[in-house]
C-alpha cells in the first residue's frame, strides 16, 4: 500500500530510538511523510506510536523491520521502501553503533563494518533510482542522502585496505573508526557520483548524546560514555532535520557538518582516491556476496 505522497518523503534508518527517533519525530511533526527502519520490534512499534503522536496532520508514518548487519536484509527493505512510496525526498542513513567484540555475520562481514558502513552503501545504491526519479521533479538540491558519522573518524589513519573487516588485528575501537571514516568518504564519493542526478549527499557529526549507543559496547566504551558530557538525543536530530531542510545543506555536496555548521573533517577523510576506492571494494562485496 503506497503512502502518501503529496508531501515530501524521507526514510531514517535506526528510527527505534535515540537520534533516530528523534529526528523521525521532528520531521513528522513538520508535516513529512516518514518511513523509519528498526531492528526491534518491541522498540519500533513503541517508537511509531511516539512518532505517529507527534506528527502533523498531513503527515504519515510507516516502520519497517530490518537487521542491518545481514547484507540481504537491507536489500529486502530496500525492496519494500520502493513498494511503499513512488517518491522519497532524504535518506538519512544513521543506524549503526558499536559492539563489544568480534562478531562476525552469516554472510562473513564483521558486525560494525556491515553495520555502519555496508548496509547504507547497499540501501542508498538500491534506493537512488527512487531518489534520482524524485530529484529530476524537485527544486534543485532538495533530494539528498545523509549520512551519521562521528568525529571517531580522526582516530583512524586510513581504510585497512588489505582487510577491511580488520580480523587480522580487531579491535572494537578500530573497528568503529574506520566504518566512521568510510561514512565520509562514502558521502564523497556519492556527492561526486549523483551530482548530474540532482541528489547532494553530506555527512554529520552528532556529538557525545545520551542514548543506548554504548549499551552493546565494551567496557571501555561504556564508561567512556558513562563519564562524558552529553546531551539529549533531540541536539543532533536538530541538525539533521536542518540538512534535510535547509537550502544550506542542499548547496555544495560532500560536505561534513555539526551543530549546524560546517567544519573540517580529518586529512584522511578527504582523500577522494580513497573515497574511490572504498567505493570499487564495497561494490566487490556486495557482488561476492550476490546482493
Amino acid at each position: 500500500m503506497s503512502m502518501d505522497t503529496q508531501g515530501r518523503v524521507v526514510v531514517v534508518t535506526g528510527a527505534s530510538a535515540g537520534i533516530g527517533k528523534a529526528t523521525a519525530r521532528m520531521l513528522a511533526a513538520s508535516g513529512w511523510n516518514v518511513i523509519g527502519i528498526g531492528r526491534d520490534a518491541a522498540r519500533s512499534q513503541a517508537a511509531e506510536a511516539e512518532i505517529r503522536a507527534a506528527a502533523a496532520p498531513e503527515a504519515s508514518v510507516r516502520f519497517l523491520r530490518g537487521d542491518f548487519t545481514e547484507m540481504r536484509d537491507v536489500k529486502r527493505v530496500a525492496a519494500e521502501i520502493a513498494q511503499a512510496t513512488d517518491r522519497l525526498d532524504v535518506l538519512i542513513n544513521n543506524a549503526g553503533g558499536v559492539r563489544d567484540k568480534l562478531y562476525m555475520t552469516s554472510e562473513k562481514l564483521e558486525a560494525m563494518f556491515a553495520a555502519n558502513h555496508m548496509a547504507p552503501f547497499l540501501l542508498t545504491r538500491e534506493l537512488m533510482p527512487l531518489l534520482k526519479r524524485t530529484a529530476a521533479v524537485r527544486q534543485a538540491g532538495s533530494v539528498r542522502v545523509i549520512a551519521v558519522s562521528s568525529s571517531g573518524h580522526m582516530a583512524c589513519p586510513g581504510m585497512n585496505w588489505d582487510d577491511l573487516n580488520m580480523l587480522g588485528n580487531f579491535s572494537t575501537g578500530g573497528a568503529y573508526c574506520q566504518a566512521k571514516l568510510a561514512n565520509i568518504l562514502f558521502t564523497r564519493a556519492l556527492a561526486r557520483r549523483a551530482a548530474a542526478d540532482g541528489v547532494v549527499a553530506q555527512s554529520m557529526h552528532p556529538g557525545r548524546i545520551a542514548s543506548n549507543f554504548a549499551s552493546h559496547g565494551d567496557a571501555a566504551m561504556q564508561s567512556y560514555m558513562a563519564n562524558a558530557q552529553t546531551a539529549q538525543p533531540d541536539e543532533p536530530a536538530r541538525t539533521l532535520v536542518w540538512m534535510a531542510e535547509s537550502e544550506e545543506a542542499g548547496r555544495k555536496a560532500g560536505r561534513y557538518f555539526y551543530d549546524m555548521r560546517e567544519e573540517t573533517p580529518a586529512p584522511q577523510a578527504l582523500d577522494d582516491t580513497a573515497a574511490q576506492r572504498l567505493w570499487e571494494e564495497s561494490e566487490a562485496i556486495l557482488a561476492k556476496l550476490g546482493v
